[in-house]
């Protein structure tokens, strides 16, 4: 897939984190009752790479039946069962990339870096749940990776909003990342 770039030192991918029926549904087992207001602004911001030719990689729990996260959290998204899947007003087209994770972070554990090595990444616009975990930690991981990062706040949510704006905070002025 070609990438558009914005200047000619950087090229964009679009990352959808964990928008998966486990979060998102009504009643789902780790339901994130925000995440449903963020649904279209996603939607949006898919339309747009889309247009501009953006590399759009969809980041998916993918928790095996004995995960130890679930010591902490609930069962949620395990490989296999519909609370996995992403949601169907977001399903990913063939082009696009789906990379399964069990952690916080999409980078640990996961071919992601190696994938946006691949197609020569420089930024990352990210959008899903949940602001304050998986967003959080994969914005510190890219940047201790080298990558700038941009976060429309309207596409991403979390449980509180105190732990929404928060992360949002520790984002933009740790991690220097730019929140649109």
């Amino acid at each position: 897939m070609k990438k558009s770039k914005k200047s000619d030192n950087e090229s964009y991918a679009l990352l959808v984190t964990d928008m998966l029926n486990d979060f998102v549904n009504k009643g789902a087992t780790l339901e994130v009752p925000a995440a449903r207001a963020i649904i279209q602004p996603i939607r949006k911001e898919i339309d747009k790479a889309r247009k501009a030719q953006i590399p759009i990689i969809y980041c998916c729990d993918a928790h095996k039946d004995n995960d130890p996260e679930f010591k902490l959290w609930p069962r949620h998204a395990v490989k296999g069962t519909a609370g996995a899947d992403v949601i169907k007003q977001l399903k990913p087209h063939k082009e696009d990339y789906v990379i399964s994770k069990t952690y916080y972070s999409c980078f640990y554990k996961t071919s992601l870096d190696k994938l946006l090595k691949k197609l020569d990444i420089t930024h990352l616009i990210l959008t899903g749940v949940v602001t304050n975990i998986c967003i959080l930690y994969t914005t510190a991981e890219a940047y201790m990776r080298g990558y700038k990062v941009t976060i429309p706040k309207n596409c991403v949510a979390a449980l509180t909003k105190i732990e929404h704006r928060f992360a949002l905070q520790q984002m933009q002025h740790v991690f220097h990342t730019e929140i649109i």
